[in-house]
């Protein structure tokens, strides 16, 4: 018998077969584990690791539970006498008064059935309830969107975290309750929210004293007078943002610099920091010498995001290649130009976009250029067919330069050259921007992204060498630290690799680092001497779980486990490996920023606004962990897939930090009901 389609394959995208990963039609989140867990996450229900979908419609969402709630049809030739014998019982127990569940019968989890441990209600009755709870919920929600409308709320604020956490919580409490007014959200709950974040940011601490920490040091300017900077401190199980600083008149000094960066680490503590990361500008690269002077074990790193972003850069101003892009921007601006015509494209790519907006633009124009290039058929399928012959589109003058462009085969094939030569670069900065520490993997990713790239034109010299000479020259500018050398050298999938070659600059990264991260001499004598047993893999580290660990698990986890018998050069591992190698991984909302420090100076209340942007901005980072797998896991940079989701995609925007609430209000409008401020 033919089994028929589910209906959820209206809502979602098969996109791989044999992992039977499907796609959200709507948030674009992807799944394995087929249409089953799919239909959890359009339900938005929560389970396991599934994420409930926060763009899917009211009533897909609605369409969605009835199904998963509807008992699915058992194949039993003994149910009818299984349902008479249920019938009598109940006739039986109203007879005698009194009601006796059927023993040995269960529902759909194994528990009592309970239309037999329960008197039914009739048809009518039950629709009287339904109806009833339906108009309450259609009251709530009319009641939440004009509290949304009215104050000018953006709709995204639906998709936080606590949005869903806020209603749960009042349906805890007893009829009556009253939502806090305006003082109190002003005075003492953010008082009490900002210890709870205090409350977070002690455990992070007690976690940077074993896996240390790093300090990001993000930069913006507007290109005239105006110079911004963000600090906040990143381990393995968070980010925590402290503070923003106006550097306007001090962005070229580096000795101002400098102080920032100091004041930072001794707040932090010496101990706890691993490195700090800032922008690779001339004026950082002197400030973190002065402080790589000052605090020896201190390192600085550039951002490795910004580096391969140059890298991708770099390429994209070839000659060919720029014009080739800007061939592939023709097309999906055409497409996305109108409102038909991509829905039109949707339907034949699957689902597929061709345009990422949240993501920066030198990555944006590859991704773009490679959906094209896996969606070349389809596309040429799409301006053939009879539905588009007959649109009045298909008539217009401007389609006919796309569609010649569609058929040109040099363009597809230098579409085809620059997709192959982008995406190892893309897979390295998709691992690079993870959430999750990826130092260990930034050199074998460097040196995996040219192997590619050589063989992809068959070892012809003229061919690559020009693609590796950029990269050397921006690789070079992160060779100025050793953490990257030495997380190569300590990660056991690679260092137990026999593929990969440690060459002298990995050996004396190591060396150099591990002479910055001991303190004392002792440090450096028992480092000396269990630096062989790591070679050799000796005692713990050659065991059968330790062996096939170097792959299953992340390294610094690897390092935990299993190098209990080499303590010093176990400690220094773990905290070169937890440590993130990009300030990019979230994206902060200048605007914000910009907007603090213009009305920071005519403030009345600067400490309270201060308190406000703390907490909005830890508040956020908090939800970007809690709404990911909190467990590091290993990167096998060849299962990386540069077409899903990226982080700063799947994450919620960072908003517009409101803070009206600092303005005194009109007395005339204290106390006032909606309506009559509304007269």
């Amino acid at each position: 018998m033919v089994r028929g389609r589910d209906s959820c394959w209206e809502h979602c995208v098969l996109v791989d077969a044999t992992r039977q990963k499907v796609r959200c039609n709507y948030c674009r989140r992807e799944f394995s584990g087929g249409v089953y867990r799919m239909k959890f996450h359009l339900a938005q229900i929560k389970n396991k690791d599934i994420v409930p979908c926060a763009e899917v419609p009211n009533e897909v969402r609605d369409h969605i539970r009835s199904i998963l709630n509807t008992p699915m049809k058992q194949k039993n030739p003994k149910k009818p006498k299984l349902d008479q014998a249920a019938n009598d019982q109940q006739r039986s127990s109203s007879a005698s008064g009194g009601l006796h569940p059927l023993r040995g019968f269960s529902g759909e989890n194994g528990s009592p059935c309970p239309s037999i441990m329960f008197a039914r209600h009739s048809p009518s009755s039950q629709l009287a309830v339904d109806d009833a709870q339906k108009q309450k919920q259609d009251n709530a929600d009319k009641n939440i969107a004009a509290f949304f409308y009215h104050n000018a709320i953006p709709f995204t604020a639906a998709k936080s975290l606590y949005y869903q956490k806020m209603v749960d919580a009042i349906l805890e409490c007893e009829v009556g309750y009253k939502a806090p007014c305006a003082e109190k959200l002003g005075g003492n709950l953010l008082e009490k929210v900002k210890v709870d974040i205090n409350d977070n940011h002690k455990r992070l601490k007690d976690e940077w004293k074993e896996t240390g920490c790093t300090i990001l040091c993000d930069c913006w300017s507007d290109g005239k007078t105006k110079s911004l900077v963000v600090l906040s401190v990143a381990c393995a199980k968070g980010t925590l943002f402290l503070r923003s600083v106006d550097v306007s008149d001090h962005a070229d000094d580096p000795h101002y610099l400098f102080g920032l960066l100091e004041s930072v680490v001794l707040e932090i503590g010496m101990n706890n920091v691993v490195q700090v990361i800032t922008d690779s500008s001339a004026s950082y690269i002197y400030a973190g010498t002065l402080l790589t002077d000052k605090y020896p074990s201190v390192f600085w790193s550039p951002c490795a995001s910004h580096c391969i972003n140059k890298m991708l850069e770099d390429f994209s101003k070839h000659e060919w290649v720029n014009f080739v892009l800007d061939e592939a921007n023709t097309i999906t601006k055409y497409i996305y130009g109108n409102h038909w015509i991509l829905n039109m494209m949707r339907k034949f790519s699957g689902g597929e976009e061709f345009v990422r907006p949240r993501i920066t633009k030198n990555v944006a124009n590859f991704l773009s250029l490679r959906a094209l290039v896996i969606q070349e058929d389809n596309l040429k399928h799409m301006f053939s067919r009879a539905e588009w012959l007959s649109s009045i589109y298909s008539r217009h003058h401007d389609v006919q330069a796309i569609k010649s462009l569609l058929c040109l085969e040099r363009f597809w094939r230098s579409a085809r050259e620059a997709v192959a030569v982008s995406e190892p670069l893309l897979k390295l900065l998709r691992i690079m921007d993870g959430d999750m520490p990826a130092m260990a993997y930034m050199y074998d990713g460097v040196e995996r992204a040219k192997m590619s790239i050589k063989a992809f034109y068959k070892d012809v010299d003229e061919n690559f060498a020009p693609i590796w000479d950029i990269i050397d020259r921006r690789w070079s500018t992160l060779l100025q630290s050793p953490l990257h050398a030495a997380a190569a050298f300590l990660n056991p999938s690679i260092f137990y690799n026999p593929n990969f070659k440690i060459d002298s600059r990995i050996r004396n990264g190591f060396q150099e680092a591990m002479t910055k991260m001991a303190s004392e001499d002792k440090d450096i004598i028992e480092i000396t001497k269990e630096h062989p047993i790591y070679i050799k893999a000796q005692g713990a580290l050659g065991t059968d779980f330790a062996i096939k660990g170097r792959t299953l698990n992340a390294p610094a986890d690897w390092w935990m486990g299993y190098g209990y018998e080499i303590p010093s050069l176990q400690r220094a591992a773990i905290r070169i490996l937890s440590q993130p190698c990009s300030l990019h991984w979230c994206r902060w909302n200048w605007s914000t920023f910009d907007s603090v420090h213009s009305k920071r100076r005519d403030r009345l209340e600067p400490d309270r606004f201060d308190d406000l942007v703390y907490v909005h901005f830890n508040l956020w980072l908090q939800a970007i962990v809690r709404s990911k797998d909190s467990k590091c896991k290993p990167i096998n940079f060849d299962e990386i897939d540069v077409g899903a989701e990226w982080p700063t995609e799947a994450e919620v925007v960072c908003t517009f930090l409101d803070d009206s609430w600092l303005h005194t209000a009109p007395i005339e409008g204290r106390g006032m009901e909606p309506e009559s401020l509304l007269t």
